[in-house]
C-alpha cells in the first residue's frame, strides 16, 4: 500500500514537478491542497484543480483561509502598523504561516506519512514550512524535491516534458506572488543592489489620474467602512479598498531585508490597500491613544513583526504580545481622510470621538486651559531636579581637582 503524503500544491512548476516526482519517482499517494490566503480567482482554484488530479493526484483540496487570515494574523499586523524596515507589510511571509499551519491540519486530518512542500534551498519559506511542521505534526517526513535535488528551473521543465505534461514552460521575467495583504514582485532589477522595477513588471498598471479623497472607517484598530461603504468582515473591505488605490499605484517600494538564513534580499512589492490602511490607522493612533501606549506598542510591534517574519508565530511570547496589542485598540475608533494621487497618497486628518487633540484643554503652541504659567515653573525644577544634582555634582568634583 502507497503511503499518503500532503502536498503544498501552487500549480506552478515547481509544485508540478513535485506530484510527478512524488508519485511516478517515488510511489507516494499524493493528495495535494492550495490554502488561498487571497491571491486566486475562483475560476484560477478550479483550473488548479484541474491540473492537478491531471497530474496524478489521490484527492485535491481547496482551503479559502482569506478570513482566518485575516483574523490570525493580519489583524496584529494593523494593530502593530508593522512595517519590515520600515518598508515592507510583511505581504508574503505572513501568508506563508497561515498556509503551513492548513497544510499542517490537512496532514492530521489524512493521518499521512509525509509531507512536502516546492521551496528551493535559497529562501525564508524552507525556514517557515519546515518549522511549522516539526512543531505541529512532528515525526511526520518532510520532503522538498525542489531543494534537495538542488534542480534549475530547465532541469524542471525537461523532466516534466518528458512525462508528457502539458504546461505553459515560457519563463516569466518576473516573479510575482498575490495575497490579501500585497503582491510580491521578483526580476533581474532586485537581484542585485541597484535597479529598480520597471512599469510593465507591476501587476497592477497606473490607469487613473488626477485625485481623489477616501475616508477610512476604524472601529477598535479594524477597517469596518470605505468611505460610505460598510463591510461585515475587514478583509473584504482591504479588498475593496485595493481596488480603489491600486490603480493610483501607491504602495509601490523594494524591500531589502535580512533572510532568515542569513544573506541579504531584495524583492519589490505593491500594496496599496494595506500601506493605506497601516499609515491611516498609525495616524489615528497618534490622536487617541497616550504617549506611553504609542512608545511600548512601537517596541512591542517591532519585535512582533520580526519574529513573525522568521516563522515564529507558534512561539506563546506572540500570544502575550497579541493581547496587549488587542487591548491598546480600545479607543482606536474613527475617521482618517486620505488624498490618492498617482503614486502618492496624503493623510489629511481624522475625526474620532476619542482624540486627545482637543480644543477645550488647550491648543498647542497658543494657549492652555488646563495650567498655569507658575504649575509650569514648578514642574520644570522638579522634572529637571536630579539632572540639575547630577550637574551640581560634577561641577564641584571638578573645581576640587
Amino acid at each position: 500500500m502507497a503511503k499518503k503524503i500532503v502536498l503544498g500544491f501552487s500549480g506552478g512548476l515547481d509544485t508540478s514537478y513535485c506530484v510527478k516526482y512524488l508519485t511516478e519517482d517515488k510511489g507516494f499517494e499524493v493528495h495535494s491542497i492550495i490554502v488561498n490566503t487571497g491571491g486566486f480567482s475562483e475560476e484560477e482554484l478550479k483550473q488548479i484543480e484541474a491540473h492537478a488530479y491531471k497530474l496524478g493526484v489521490k484527492t485535491h483540496t481547496t482551503v479559502n483561509a482569506v478570513k482566518g487570515y485575516y483574523d490570525r494574523i493580519i489583524k496584529y499586523l494593523i494593530f502593530g502598523n508593522v512595517l519590515k524596515n520600515n518598508t515592507y507589510p510583511l505581504s508574503v511571509s505572513a501568508e506563508r504561516l497561515s498556509q503551513a499551519l492548513h497544510i499542517a491540519e490537512h496532514v492530521k486530518k489524512l493521518n499521512a506519512d509525509a509531507v512536502a512542500h516546492g521551496s528551493t534551498g535559497a529562501g525564508n519559506d524552507q525556514v517557515r514550512f519546515d518549522m511549522i511542521f516539526h512543531i505541529m505534526i512532528p515525526g511526520v517526513e518532510i520532503i522538498t524535491p525542489i531543494r534537495d535535488l538542488k534542480l534549475s528551473r530547465e532541469e524542471e521543465i525537461d523532466y516534466l516534458k518528458k512525462k508528457g505534461v502539458d504546461m505553459n514552460f515560457s519563463k516569466s521575467m518576473y516573479s510575482i506572488n498575490k495575497g490579501l495583504w500585497g503582491t510580491s514582485v521578483g526580476g533581474k532589477e532586485t537581484l542585485s543592489s541597484k535597479g529598480m522595477l520597471p512599469e510593465e513588471a507591476w501587476p497592477t498598471q497606473v490607469t487613473k489620474t488626477g485625485s481623489q479623497e477616501v475616508r477610512l472607517t476604524f472601529t477598535k484598530g479594524e477597517l469596518t467602512g470605505v468611505d460610505d461603504k460598510t463591510f461585515s468582515h475587514p478583509s473584504e473591505a482591504i479588498q475593496y479598498l485595493q481596488t480603489i488605490a491600486g490603480p493610483y499605484g501607491v504602495g509601490r517600494d523594494v524591500h531589502v531585508g535580512d533572510t532568515i538564513i542569513g544573506i541579504k534580499g531584495r524583492v519589490g512589492f505593491e500594496a496599496a490597500a494595506p500601506m493605506l490602511i497601516l499609515k491611516a490607522h498609525h495616524a489615528l493612533e497618534k490622536h487617541v491613544l497616550t504617549k506611553w501606549q504609542l512608545q511600548w506598542k512601537d517596541t512591542l510591534s517591532q519585535f512582533y513583526g520580526n519574529w513573525l517574519h522568521e516563522g515564529q508565530i507558534l512561539d506563546p511570547v506572540m500570544r502575550d504580545i497579541e493581547a496587549y496589542l488587542q487591548n491598546s485598540q480600545q479607543n482606536v475608533t474613527g475617521n482618517v481622510f486620505i488624498t490618492l494621487q498617482p503614486y502618492r497618497f496624503n493623510i489629511i486628518g481624522i475625526e474620532s470621538k476619542y482624540d486627545l487633540m482637543s480644543s477645550k484643554f488647550g491648543k498647542y503652541g497658543e494657549m492652555n486651559t488646563g495650567f498655569t504659567g507658575d504649575d509650569v515653573r514648578g514642574f520644570s525644577k522638579i522634572f529637571g531636579n536630579q539632572t540639575s544634582i547630577f550637574q551640581a555634582v560634577q561641577a564641584e568634583n571638578k573645581s576640587q581637582n
